[in-house]
């Protein structure tokens, strides 16, 4: 009777002790994950607070976050300065479009790789899995050559057209892996009442892939809102036509920077970007747990 009740004394301690421990881990965790997202965060709130602080401030203080005088006029001077009027035009334009151009062709190309069997599919989905580890700096060229014949450069189609081409691989290999996710009973049934390859992408494949469309549109205008290198070539010569990631060097000058502006500008740039992240955020995590399950 004693040896019982020692041996249940000692299995409570036991557990009483694995789950102070268990605990422990878990507070640490999470400590560990609140330092790293302050450290991660920081270099955004510094920017924040740097883009309503006077310059004198803004070398006084260093890295300090919190200004000591709030210069809300850093804002409407830095959108005024540097035409950030027509740069966020631009940059909405061949946002919007690049995003509508990668859904549609994308969606169409990994539904008729994810539903369809032909010799070499392995073998081309190789070829064009290479096409990722290209750097830009060695396809520009020819690229800017094509774009040169055609009669588009210095004009925001160019942009749109070399963004779009450029966005398409890693998309249609999201929509392939989500399609093939996707459970065939619901589209058997649309073959059976007459359907063909088309209207069942259109009228029961493309409507149920509501997550995978919002996760590639965001990952497309995130990409094209912030692309620097593509606007700044393809519109080197009608300055007119920059977006708001090539519009920033208005603020750096051949002998002076100013920064409060700089910073300034670079939240109005990343507004956007929050924005249609907040809207999208529930639809992301299905989106992208739904290709890669398959």
């Amino acid at each position: 009777m004693g040896v019982s009740s020692l041996s249940r004394g000692q299995q409570k301690s036991g557990i009483l002790f694995y789950k102070v421990r268990q605990k422990g881990a878990f507070g640490l965790t999470h400590l560990i994950l609140l330092v790293g997202g302050i450290i991660w965060m920081y270099p955004f709130l510094w920017m924040l607070g740097s883009s309503l602080k006077t310059n004198a401030d803004f070398f006084d203080q260093g890295l300090n976050i919190f200004p000591r005088q709030i210069e809300w006029s850093n804002y409407p001077n830095a959108w005024n300065e540097a035409s950030f009027g027509q740069f966020f035009g631009n940059t909405v334009i061949v946002a919007g479009s690049t995003v509508i151009l990668v859904l549609l062709f994308t969606a169409m190309a990994g539904y008729a790789l994810a539903r369809t069997e032909f010799p070499g599919k392995k073998l081309l989905l190789g070829l064009i899995a290479l096409t990722l580890f290209l750097p830009h700096g060695y396809t520009i060229l020819p690229v800017f050559d094509l774009v040169q014949h055609l009669g588009l450069l210095n004009s925001l189609t160019s942009i749109i057209l070399v963004q779009t081409a450029g966005g398409m691989v890693f998309s249609t290999f999201l929509f392939m892996g989500y399609f093939s996710s996707m459970e065939r009973e619901i589209e058997d049934a649309a073959r059976v009442d007459g359907a063909n390859f088309n209207q069942r992408f259109w009228m029961v494949m493309f409507p149920l892939a509501g997550p995978m469309l919002a996760t590639v549109a965001l990952f497309t205008f995130i990409g094209a809102w912030n692309s620097f290198f593509i606007p700044l070539v393809f519109t080197l010569g009608t300055p007119e036509l920059h977006t708001l990631a090539v519009g920033m060097y208005a603020f750096i000058g051949e002998n002076s920077t100013n920064w409060t502006y700089l910073a300034a500008g670079s939240v109005i740039t990343l507004g956007p970007i929050m924005v249609v992240f907040v809207l999208l955020q529930r639809y992301f995590i299905n989106g992208v747990a739904g290709a890669v399950k398959s």
